[in-house]
């Protein structure tokens, strides 16, 4: 038995005695609990400080699995569980009779993905179940994309971490609402809008509000410690330093067509020109100018198409008031 096989079996065993568990998977690293267990669920609020209203993400092993976990299941859903599962792709369906009301708010809705990440795929294997599991870290916080960010935010509150090294997609799954025939996307994620419509044949409508509550709705959500600000990419600059000459500590997203452009800032983060690459790397970077000690971030908002628009929700969830429920 290797050392990571180990590892998984032992993750699997907290979860059947009621712990949580941090694991990767292809967008964030993720908290966990068995999702039948309802005092394990409730825990995931605790450690977070989430509200209790705020649904959980349903993982499962398998697209052959959905209909354990969910009823009523549209074509359309199937369609995309076929051509994107495994992968950052997040379903809402009709709640089943094993899903706990308190994994999805209270909610006769429930939001299930298949996690595209081979240390993800073994736990939930090894497991035998579903495992509920927002991401792991403080609500309303920027999600972490290894390990040691689990570790630094959660510490002891986690019974345990599996290190499945730093995360490839970089941002969470695109959430699509398909409980009826035409489907919409609640949250754009790692799964692009495109791809999603080349696969149904029809154009998608994105929406920043719903009736149908899911997670990253929060008005302030993804959110370092530093106030973050956006302007026009051609304004970043400027911004930048008049609010360093006002006394704040200012960190810079500088976007690649600026690359060259000095900036008297007290740190700049030079974007990547690849999209994939800026959201791979835009927790990081975030969590980057939090460790530089800066108290406002400068940024600008990317095209907002392909993974784009998954960036740029996330910086305006970022963005957004720091208010609590």
């Amino acid at each position: 038995m290797t050392a990571r096989t180990r590892d998984i079996e032992q993750a699997a065993g907290v979860l059947r005695a009621g712990g949580l568990v941090a694991f990767p998977t292809e967008t964030v690293y993720g908290l966990g609990a068995n999702a039948e267990d309802s005092a394990a669920v409730a825990r995931i609020f605790q450690v977070k400080g989430r509200p209790p209203s705020h649904p959980l993400i349903v993982h499962i092993g398998d697209a052959q699995h959905l209909d354990d976990w969910v009823q009523d299941v549209p074509a359309t859903a199937r369609l995309l569980a076929e051509h994107f599962w495994p992968g950052p792709l997040t379903l809402v369906l009709r709640r089943g009779p094993r899903v706990p009301l308190e994994a999805t708010g209270g909610l006769e809705t429930v939001a299930v993905r298949v996690p595209d990440h081979p240390v993800a795929l073994a736990l939930l294997s090894a497991f035998g179940g579903g495992v509920t599991a927002p991401s792991a870290n403080r609500f309303g916080q920027v999600s972490p994309t290894v390990a040691p960010h689990v570790r630094a935010e959660l510490g002891d509150a986690v019974d345990f971490v599996l290190d499945g090294g730093p995360c490839e997609v970089g941002v969470e799954s695109t959430i699509v609402d398909a409980t009826g025939e035409i489907p919409s996307i609640l949250r754009p994620g790692g799964v692009t809008r495109e791809d999603l419509e080349a696969v149904l044949g029809r154009p998608l409508a994105v929406h920043s509000t719903s009736s149908v509550r899911v997670p990253g709705q929060h008005p302030s959500h993804y959110a370092p410690r530093a106030r973050v600000v956006l302007v026009e990419p051609e304004k970043v600059v400027a911004e930048a330093e008049m609010a360093q000459e006002l006394g704040h500590r200012v960190g810079v997203f500088l976007p690649c067509s600026i690359a060259d452009t000095p900036v008297k800032a007290h740190a700049v983060v030079a974007l990547p020109a690849s999209m994939a690459a800026y959201a791979r790397g835009l927790y990081g970077f975030l969590r980057e100018l939090d460790q530089q000690r800066c108290d406002l971030i400068v940024a600008s908002l990317p095209l907002e198409e392909g993974l784009g628009l998954a960036i740029a929700n996330r910086l305006r969830r970022a963005a957004g008031p720091r208010t609590t429920e």
